[in-house]
């Protein structure tokens, strides 16, 4: 365990090369914080902490730069993570307020996050799973086809076109439509098929086949799906960080669907930050970098993540507290629509 000087000094050496990308040495420490020691301690603590794998020595120069463990051990101890100003906040709160749809709030928020951080910006859309009915809308398109909408309770939208074997009429589809809504209304998409068992049975004989073609697509297309769309933005501040031989490999590791799903991990307590350090990060092409990750939902419920990944030399408390506050503003959003 490091005593509270040398925590003192790795928190002043991380700081300082996040600040500065040059390696940190003891009289830079000595002139830029007030550690209230001497030149000649700083650099025996400096000492422990390199021989205990906290900070390394890039080349021959006096300077230090952190590990991934030195990362870690900042993080694990920050006191606080840093506050968005009230300008910020409310910024925040204008720009995602003005969304009209899912697909809108989720592309402002990818946007949003990657101008916050200047980092890639990771934006998972809420599962299906996790959602309810809010109502359903089947909209006539022709004498044979019906347009079948789904809106859920996470504002997520889904369309899928219907093939009727009969000849529709609007007293038929205002059935339909009034029958599907009745039964479904805030049921979770994960109970739909038990739900609408017994429909068939609930609507004239001429009628059954138009609902069998919708219960088709309803059950097959929107209730069986289990992939997880992810968009990310911000790709181009990559340029402006050093990774040396990695960015290839970072890019395309991005570019992998599964690997984003695995970047933004498991849903957990949505109370907090999640950051994985450089080689803590599951897939190799990542380990050059860290993720900072929320969950955000709408009350107790946790739809889905959202999160950037950048350089392990980050400004960690300020990445942290707009990923935080950038995932409460986005439940806001959900809730009130």
């Amino acid at each position: 365990m490091l005593d509270d000087r040398k925590l003192a000094v790795l928190r002043a050496i991380v700081e300082d090369y996040v600040s500065t990308n040059e390696p940190v040495g003891s009289k830079a420490l000595v002139d830029r914080h007030n550690l209230g020691v001497s030149s000649a301690t700083i650099r025996n603590d400096m000492a422990v902490l390199e021989e205990q794998g906290y900070i390394h020595q890039p080349h021959t120069s006096a300077g230090r730069v952190p590990t991934d463990k030195g990362y870690r051990l900042f993080v694990d101890r920050l006191s606080t993570i840093k506050p968005l100003s009230s300008a910020e906040r409310r910024a925040i709160e204008t720009f995602l307020s003005g969304a009209y749809d899912l697909d809108d709030v989720v592309g402002r928020t990818v946007r949003l996050l990657a101008q916050l951080t200047r980092q890639v910006a990771v934006v998972q859309y809420p599962s299906l799973t996790r959602s309810a009915v809010q109502h359903v809308e089947l909209v006539p398109v022709g004498a044979h086809r019906l347009l079948l909408v789904l809106i859920t309770d996470t504002g997520r939208v889904e369309q899928r076109m219907i093939e009727s074997p009969n000849e529709l009429s609007e007293e038929s589809i205002g059935h339909l439509r009034a029958l599907l809504n009745t039964c479904l209304d805030g049921c979770g998409l994960g109970e739909v098929p038990s739900a609408v068992a017994d429909l068939p049975e609930r609507v004239q004989p001429e009628d059954r086949p138009v609902l069998a073609a919708v219960l088709s697509v309803l059950l097959e297309s929107l209730v069986e799906k289990h992939d997880e769309k992810i968009v990310f933005a911000g790709a181009a501040n990559l340029a402006a960080v050093d990774f040396s031989k990695s960015l290839r490999e970072v890019l395309e590791a991005l570019e992998e669907q599964v690997v984003l799903m695995r970047l933004l991990g498991e849903t957990g307590d949505s109370s907090t930050v999640t950051v994985r350090i450089g080689t803590e990060n599951p897939d190799e092409g990542l380990r050059s970098t860290s993720v900072v990750v929320a969950d955000y939902g709408v009350g107790d419920m946790t739809l889905a993540r959202l999160g950037v990944l950048g350089p392990t030399r980050m400004d960690y408390p300020g990445t942290m507290g707009a990923v935080r506050a950038v995932a409460r503003y986005v439940g806001q959003i959900l809730a009130g629509s």
